[in-house]
């Protein structure tokens, strides 16, 4: 659930049960100088902090609360490519662009994987994730893709499921066929982050939590103030996403909170989990308000959708997930659920990543939509690049109009959802 306080520990999720171990960097406190501060220790920030200190930057990262105590640490734990906002990228800058932002969309996760083995950060990583259609007009989207795949000589496996393969495939007959990728795949990402952290620490990056930001104070050094200490750096880079309150007079109306929901049932026995999820995927299906599942390391069938645009928390998530769950899977009808949790992601009217600059040395990026884990990696590298100024793929997102919704988040939010019962409606259809 979304924070009305500050300094808060891990909402009681599977995730946070199952963390490596807890992080506890300490409070800012005093002055601290370096080349960059990152505001928030979500994935966007933490990724940023370890691509800069690979880079011998002097880094501090300053987190409200706990590293991934967000949406980074709570979310489904799919590793999807792509940056949201792709089409819409192209006809803006055209179509030399479209390879870039192809290439672009996989590059989150050559870096995941690429540092879960550098650092070995033990994060469950598995390869493999689904599209599935619930429509037959959504059988036309996976040939779609995978037409797109094989005219892009996409080097790794992937293929179609008709209807028949992916019941023996998912256990379940509530789809009518799907798209399987093997690069894609899901993850432990509270573990990542972790992990992802650690891994900057031990490169000299100073991280402080439970050290909320009240302030920034801009010039050619900006200082970013806490309640206990400040620090000041040639560039500062805003991750904070869904929860972010900095910089409202250029950043208000951008990027909203919108609640998303997970249940975990009990562990399944091994009978079971080979009937509901044999090949161990990632699962989501093609509505424009997903649904989205896959099983844990320890075999629970993760579950979780529904999001809420409208900025109000269910007071039961059990009670309005697991109706969703059992109608995909009705055999496990009466289990017991073990964890029920929820959080806020950042969405963006026009479901383009908030990307730009203050006074040309705050840089921002937020608002991944539902798609962050690949995205935010992806951003963490172009960031970093654009404080080492190379700006040609940060501009390519910088550049891009968004639409900013009047009045308070409140009000923004009621837009926000007034506007996706149109996709709702049509789900239904």
């Amino acid at each position: 659930m979304e924070a009305k306080n500050q300094k808060q520990e891990h909402t009681g999720s599977y995730y946070a049960a199952t963390a490596n171990d807890a992080t506890d960097y300490a409070v800012l406190k005093g002055n601290v100088s370096a080349d960059v501060c990152v505001v928030g220790g979500g994935f966007t920030g933490v990724a940023t902090a370890l691509t800069l200190a690979e880079r011998g930057y002097s880094v501090a990262l300053v987190e409200a609360n706990r590293i991934g105590w967000g949406a980074s640490g709570r979310n489904g734990g799919q590793l999807i490519n792509g940056v949201n906002g792709h089409e819409k990228i192209v006809r803006k800058h055209g179509p030399g662009t479209d390879d870039i932002l192809w290439d672009l969309g996989w590059r989150g996760h050559e870096i995941i994987y690429e540092r879960v083995e550098k650092y070995a950060i033990d994060c469950d990583l598995k390869a493999g994730f689904v599209y599935a259609a619930l429509k037959a007009r959504q059988v036309a989207e996976i040939e779609a893709l995978a037409e797109n795949h094989a005219r892009r000589n996409f080097p790794h496996p992937h293929e179609v499921w008709d209807r028949h393969r992916t019941q023996e495939m998912l256990g379940t007959d509530a789809y009518l066929g799907a798209f399987a990728n093997y690069r894609d795949g899901h993850l432990h990402p509270l573990n990542l982050c972790i992990g992802e952290a650690r891994a900057a620490a031990a490169l000299g990056a100073s991280i402080f939590e439970q050290s909320p930001v009240v302030d920034i104070e801009h010039g050619p050094r900006p200082r970013v103030i806490t309640q206990a200490g400040s620090v000041q750096a040639d560039a500062v880079v805003l991750a904070g996403n869904a929860y972010s309150r900095l910089e409202q007079r250029r950043l208000s109306g951008l990027v909203f909170p919108a609640g998303s929901y997970i249940i975990a049932t009990e562990p399944l026995d091994e009978r079971t989990g080979r009937r509901v999820n044999p090949a161990d995927v990632a699962v989501c299906d093609l509505n424009e308000v997903v649904d989205y599942h896959r099983l844990s390391a320890d075999k629970r069938l993760l579950y979780g959708g529904a999001c809420n645009y409208s900025g109000r928390d269910p007071t039961d998530i059990k009670a309005y997930i697991l109706p969703r769950l059992l109608k995909v899977y009705p055999q496990l009808r009466g289990g017991r659920i073990d964890f029920q949790w929820g959080g806020m992601i950042g969405i963006v009217p026009n479901r383009i990543p908030a990307v730009g600059r203050i006074d040309g040395n705050i840089y921002y990026c937020q608002g991944y939509s539902g798609h962050g884990v690949n995205s935010t990696h992806v951003m963490g590298e172009i960031v970093a690049d654009a404080i080492g100024g190379t700006l040609e793929k940060f501009d390519l997102f910088a550049e891009m109009k968004h639409l900013r919704l009047p009045g308070s988040r409140w009000l923004g939010n009621q837009l926000l959802a007034l506007g996706m019962l149109y996709y709702k409606l049509k789900d239904r259809l």
